[in-house]
């Protein structure tokens, strides 16, 4: 989750933070098949943050009719099809069926946000298991660029962000097969001259910051793009 690798791109959100796309089907069949076999690799919800959890679902819910789906009372229909129940004793899972993104839900302790609870079924080169119940410095080892400049910065944009006012940027990562789930340890190297020019396929994480305003818990969402080369526009 490297989000201070463009910190000076990050700028206000103009249109919906939650959004779908022509991958919404394929992706969501992946992520069932996560969710259903490995869920302990995918899913992390500490008991403190259960209502900053169930908060994060309510508003999901709530953006949900204008993206084509048919919200119940207990169940909602997707725009692939599936009717995925709504499920409030598992609010990461719930959420995990129901959109593309997944979710980090990081929270104050002390000085620092904590990661507190996510659904991670298109984890970009690092491990839930790793990361679930740090804080943001400990999050980014091995990071090397991540020094304690940049950790004060990206703190204080976590202290800064607005009820009511997202915020997104996005990264843009080669890998060499189109595979969405991609977790890597961090004490695994990286492979030698794996530079952003390197693969065959271009893989771009949208990812939204928002504050929840009941828990003021922070919503890291991330919305996966993976392309072949050759159809990354400014590339052909």
């Amino acid at each position: 989750m490297h989000v201070a690798r463009a910190l000076p791109g990050i700028q206000p959100e103009r249109g919906p933070w939650l959004r779908i796309d022509e991958a919404y089907a394929a992706q969501m069949a992946r992520r069932e098949t996560l969710l259903r076999g490995q869920a302990g690799d995918v899913l992390f919800l500490d008991t403190r943050a259960r209502p900053a959890a169930e908060e994060l679902l309510t508003c999901v819910l709530a953006a949900l009719p204008d993206l084509g789906f048919d919200v119940g009372a207990h169940s909602v229909q997707c725009p692939d099809g599936r009717v995925v129940p709504v499920d409030p004793a598992n609010p990461m899972a719930t959420l995990g069926r129901l959109c593309q993104n997944d979710f980090v839900l990081m929270e104050k302790r002390g000085d620092q946000h904590v990661l507190t609870a996510a659904v991670l079924c298109f984890p970009a080169s690092w491990r839930l298991a790793e990361k679930a119940g740090k804080p943001l410095v400990d999050i980014h080892v091995p990071v090397a660029d991540y020094t304690g400049d940049v950790a004060r910065r990206v703190q204080r944009l976590f202290d800064g962000i607005q009820v009511g006012r997202p915020l997104w940027r996005f990264n843009q990562l080669w890998y060499q097969d189109p595979e969405l789930y991609q977790p890597r340890s961090e004490c695994e190297p990286r492979r030698v001259g794996a530079g952003l020019e390197d693969g065959p396929f271009y893989r771009s994480e949208r990812q939204t910051l928002l504050r929840l305003p009941r828990s003021r818990a922070v919503v890291f969402a991330i919305h996966t793009y993976v392309l072949a080369r050759a159809d990354v526009p400014d590339l052909r």
